[in-house]
């Protein structure tokens, strides 16, 4: 059965709950708990092999280059999949995707777990990628349609945000202390472990939802973006630990271009289009996007520079460097209790711009770091803060970019939410990152990454409030980010 909660975006909002206290039932918390269980799966998969690569590497015989292939064997499908597996999950049934994206996740993750060589290995981190293509747009789409627009769904989003940037700061901490105590493959056995949790839950708890009519698949549209989307990430994968110098990086970033501008072309021509270009020129997806493709590379970026200064300027141990990184997260945790309540109070947009203009002024406070141990304060309290704002901006361009979107639309629009995430964790590190692994003196490397990180954002946060500033009631097009505003 097809379900739409999805409430108007007008300017005669109904009554709703108080902020502070939106009523959910037994029902909802517990639909709330298994989505988000996944999302915070998803997401600890991102960093918790991070520390365990080199002692994998030794037990499996990979290669140092070869390891690589550990995170971009997992990056590729898991992004490059995901606009295809939201648009067959409006098609054919969120649910349905949702389940098999978990089945399958659990599965693999076993297969990495129990993994007898580098193949083997391999294989099963591909298919966890598979699987969280599956479940990530499906996930997001079934909270937005099971959460009408409102306090509910910004508690909603706020608590699937904090997991998401909770999950990849827990991976890099629980990472190193699962390999130190059990191994490596305890921390693919982790995996195992959350879908084992989640899968038994999902069926009887979350509803079906797809569109009510059954529009063919675009498959050129689908070949296309999901080929442009591999290449390119791909590219930018490789490039982290090689360089832009590499034949394959160059001719990956110019097959990805091509692709994707086909594409936009097929799309333009296409009746029934896998994306539609009118929902990507809508204000708040196009500039909602953004804001949430700088916040993601910009921050990723500043966590892995950090990890470099910590340990290489300041001479921490991989313990203590998590415990940075710990502090963050339980102020991520903290940031996404109040952030629904700052965006019932100012708006989405407002919340937005104010999140990235924090994020990168600071970002610009890191610039005070010198090769003094003292400075680990500073760092912590920066980047601590720093996240809190990231935070509050994950959650704002999100409900941005879904808020007035109609209920068959939804997978849609929250593909291009986590594509844009996908991506902007992949591209930052390659593009800046590298200034500071190449330079002669760290210290230097990371400042000028920093600054050049903080330029961004604060930019970001200009175009971003220039391009939904609000307008006139008889204009045309007013921002629908401020329906999701102070209410």
């Amino acid at each position: 059965m097809a379900i739409d909660t999805t409430t108007s975006t007008t300017s005669t909002t109904p009554a709703r709950e108080p902020l502070d206290n939106p009523r959910l039932s037994t029902r909802d918390k517990l639909v709330l708990f298994v989505l988000c269980a996944a999302q915070f799966m998803v997401a600890l998969d991102f960093s918790v092999l991070n520390v365990a690569l080199p002692v994998l590497g030794d037990d499996l015989g990979m290669s140092r280059s070869a390891l690589q292939w550990a995170v971009t064997a997992f990056a590729l499908p898991s992004g490059g999949f995901l606009l295809l597996f939201g648009r067959i999950g409006d098609l054919y049934g969120r649910r349905r995707l949702f389940l098999t994206g978990l089945a399958l996740f659990g599965a693999a993750s076993l297969l990495a777990t129990f993994a007898w060589d580098p193949a083997s290995f391999l294989a099963g981190r591909a298919l966890q990628g598979l699987g969280a293509a599956a479940i990530v747009p499906t996930g997001m789409s079934l909270l937005t349609t099971t959460f009408p627009e409102g306090p509910a769904r910004d508690r909603a989003l706020g608590i699937s945000g904090t997991l998401l940037s909770l999950g990849f700061t827990v991976g890099m901490v629980a990472g190193g202390v699962l390999t130190d105590a059990l191994g490596w493959r305890s921390t693919m056995g982790l995996l195992s472990v959350f879908a084992l949790i989640v899968l038994p839950l999902a069926p009887g708890l979350l509803p079906e939802s797809r569109t009510p009519d059954r529009p063919r698949l675009d498959v050129p549209g689908a070949i296309t973006v999901t080929g442009g989307l591999l290449s390119l990430i791909y590219a930018l994968s490789t490039a982290a630990d090689h360089g832009f110098g590499r034949a394959d990086v160059i001719t990956t970033l110019v097959v990805g271009a091509l692709l994707l501008t086909a594409f936009a072309f097929v799309e333009s021509r296409t009746a029934q289009p896998l994306v539609s270009l009118p929902m990507l020129r809508r204000r708040t997806v196009a500039w909602g996007n953004l804001g949430g493709l700088v916040t993601f590379s910009m921050m990723s970026t500043v966590i892995f520079v950090l990890t470099l200064y910590l340990q290489e300027v300041l001479r921490l141990s991989a313990f203590e460097t998590g415990l940075v990184f710990g502090f963050q997260g339980v102020l991520s945790a903290v940031a996404g209790t109040y952030a629904p309540k700052v965006i019932g109070r100012f708006g989405a947009r407002r919340t937005l711009v104010g999140s990235l203009a924090g994020q990168g002024a600071l970002i610009a406070a890191l610039l005070g770091l010198n090769s003094h141990v003292w400075s680990v304060w500073l760092a912590t309290a920066a980047v601590s803060l720093a996240s809190m704002c990231h935070l509050g901006a994950i959650i704002s361009y999100g409900l941005t970019v879904t808020s007035g979107v109609p209920d068959e639309e939804q997978g849609l629009a929250t593909g291009l939410v986590t594509s844009t995430q996908q991506v902007g964790i992949t591209v930052g590190i390659p593009i800046l990152g590298v200034l500071a692994t190449t330079s002669t003196d760290l210290l230097s490397g990371v400042h000028t990454v920093l600054a050049l990180d903080a330029a961004i954002v604060l930019a970001a946060a200009v175009l971003v409030a220039l391009g939904l500033r609000t307008r006139s009631a008889g204009g045309s097009g007013a921002v629908e980010a401020e329906a999701v505003g102070a209410r």
